[in-house]
């Protein structure tokens, strides 16, 4: 019998020290007897464990180097490891899709009838639909929730992902910011469409005009209530679960377009606003994460998904409400929702928040895979509201807080008012065409600050924006609009200060908050922007109902004053990407065996 160098290895040697095996176990089988007397053994050996037969032939074991792009971007990340139940998530999208399928066809039927519902009874398969709806939804949001909290450990020092090509990153990035782009147009859209239906609703239900307004009041609400619920579970259940359960109540609220009450009309309206207020602040916060540096390209998808949520809003209701009613504009959403579940593939999980929950392996590969750059370990916070408002965040909470209040303001109650204003001046030309003249005028200034911000400052570039949103409502205290050569270029001022504000403020809010709050910090922004739409309109019109324009104008531009102050005094710089997560604590090497 030859005995080999491994064999040799594993003799019991009385006379010498022998490493002990690595592979010993308790849990293995006891060693096979042993064998003595054999030629060949060195000098005091008596006998030798035999090695254990191999039933299969051992896989080779991989390095120790991961690819991080044959592993992630060749699956394109896919959803059997982001979801972590992705039976139940896809059986739930299923039965929610199959419920607002039965809706559509209870509309296409109301052709007969020019496509009106209301006061149509609920007979059983309208119940059943609403049935299967809301357990779809509940289904879905199981197969979301995150599997037990692993331990925090460090992995191994010894296995850093290999670099991923410059071209092969940029190529995941643009991906990523048309995915995400995608997500803010849709989103954008669905409260710009209760601007369409609030005509034909209130034919069809025989409302009067305060009636109506309670439309666009619930979705405004919902918005509110939307941004802070998901701010919350952005920080719970991570950012990309959050973008999905968005993107599944989209596909649920398309059924608003079947209600055959008022009042359920409305309740549907404050659903589908909690689900486009969610989506917003996530998404900042995602981008924010992912792609490195205090990028320009999040500040100008910001300012320009607004712009095209709202014209397709319009394209949809030009082409389609003559023809099928203002009912339909809700269903052509679905389609748009489905497709957006669809991308999930290509929406990663934030780097930061998969090191928070102690993922650090899968962190540093989605770091090297987007081309992050390593920044300094973030400081262990508290989470939640009471982190948000604690003393080292309260200032910038406050700040940043009464900025979004102001902008809402100025945004939902002023601006919204001017179609009434420059009608009541008695300009020749209709004020439609003025505004959209100085909207389109103000694209460029969005372009402007995205530059700004990436280039410049990021508290400067806020700054700049909301002094120039003041300084155009303090011009039309002493100049008449009755003039358009005067009026066009302070609207396209006050325009483009706003335009500037709304772009430049989510992603900055996103950057401001450590990862543990930055969801619910960011949904708070979002949630005062939209508070603005409740308080705005009706302070605005009791305002204008007892002064002039310019007395109104100047009671608005005093809080935008002095939230733009409070910004450049207090507002803090942003120096970099929120993306980068802590570097884990190098592994102990282990101790010498004597």
């Amino acid at each position: 019998m030859y005995l080999g160098p491994d064999t040799i290895k594993s003799c019991v040697c009385p006379s010498a020290a022998v490493p002990r095996d690595r592979g010993t176990s308790p849990l293995l089988p006891p060693p096979p007897p042993s064998f003595t007397g054999l030629p060949g053994l060195p000098r005091g050996c008596s006998s030798f464990q035999a090695p254990a037969p191999s039933r299969s032939r051992r896989a080779p074991v991989p390095s120790a180097r991961t690819s991080v792009e044959g592993n992630f971007s060749m699956d394109r990340f896919r959803s059997r490891g982001l979801i972590p139940r992705p039976l139940l998530f896809w059986s739930g999208v299923a039965i929610c899709s199959a419920g607002v399928a039965e809706h559509i066809r209870m509309f296409v039927h109301a052709a007969e009838m020019d496509f009106h519902m209301s006061h149509m009874p609920m007979d059983t398969a309208m119940w059943a639909a609403m049935v299967a709806v809301v357990a779809g939804l509940v289904l879905a949001g199981f197969g979301l929730a995150p599997h037990r909290r692993p331990e925090e450990t460090p992995p191994p020092p010894d296995t850093a992902p290999e670099p991923v090509s410059p071209a092969r990153q940029t190529l995941l990035r643009r991906r990523l910011i048309a995915v995400l782009s995608f997500a803010l147009i849709v989103d954008q859209m669905k409260p710009a469409t209760l601007a369409f239906i609030m005509p034909g609703a209130r034919a069809e239900y025989g409302l009067t005009p305060a009636e109506v307004a309670l439309i666009p009041m619930g979705g405004l609400t919902g918005t509110v209530l939307g941004s802070l619920l998901w701010g919350h579970l952005a920080d719970r259940i991570g950012r990309r679960a959050s973008v999905l359960l968005a993107a599944l109540l989209f596909v649920a609220t398309t059924v608003c377009g079947a209600m055959p009450s008022f009042e359920a009309s409305v309740l549907m309206c404050v659903l589908m606003g909690m689900s486009a207020g969610g989506m917003l602040p996530i998404v900042y916060a995602l981008m924010s994460e992912v792609l490195p540096g205090r990028s320009g390209v999040v500040v100008l998808t910001a300012g320009l998904t607004t712009v095209a949520g709202y014209l397709a809003a319009s394209g949809l209701s030009s082409l389609f409400e003559p023809l099928y009613g203002w009912r339909v504009l809700w269903f052509l959403q679905l389609p748009l929702a489905l497709l957006l579940l669809a991308f999930n593939r290509w929406i990663p999980e934030s780097p930061s928040f998969l090191a928070a929950q102690g993922k650090h392996a899968e962190a540093r590969r989605m770091t090297v895979l987007f081309g992050l750059g390593q920044t300094p370990a973030e400081p262990r916070t508290g989470r939640g509201m009471r982190a948000l408002l604690g003393p080292d965040h309260r200032r910038q909470t406050l700040v940043i807080s009464g900025f979004a209040l102001s902008w809402g303001l100025v945004y939902w109650g002023f601006v919204t008012f001017l179609p009434t204003v420059l009608g009541d001046a008695g300009l020749s030309t209709p004020p439609s065409q003025i505004l959209f003249g100085a909207s389109l005028m103000s694209i460029p200034g969005t372009a402007l600050a995205a530059w700004l911000y990436s280039r410049w400052s990021s508290r400067k570039t806020m700054t700049l924006y909301g002094a120039v949103t003041a300084a155009s409502l303090a011009l039309l205290t002493v100049l008449p609009l009755d003039d358009p050569q005067i009026a066009v270029p302070v609207l396209i001022g006050l325009l483009t200060g706003t335009s500037g504000v709304v772009a430049v403020l989510g992603p900055y809010t996103a950057q401001v908050y450590p990862t543990a709050f930055r969801g619910l910090g960011s949904g708070l922004s979002a949630a005062c922007s939209k508070s603005g739409g409740i308080i705005g309109p009706p302070a605005v019109g009791w305002l204008t109902a007892s002064f002039t324009t310019g007395q109104v104008a100047a009671v608005i531009a005093v809080p935008m004053a002095l939230a733009t102050a409070a910004i450049a005094r207090y507002g803090k710089e942003t120096t970099g990407t929120a993306a980068a997560p802590p570097a884990p604590a190098p592994a102990r090497e282990p101790a010498a065996r004597r």
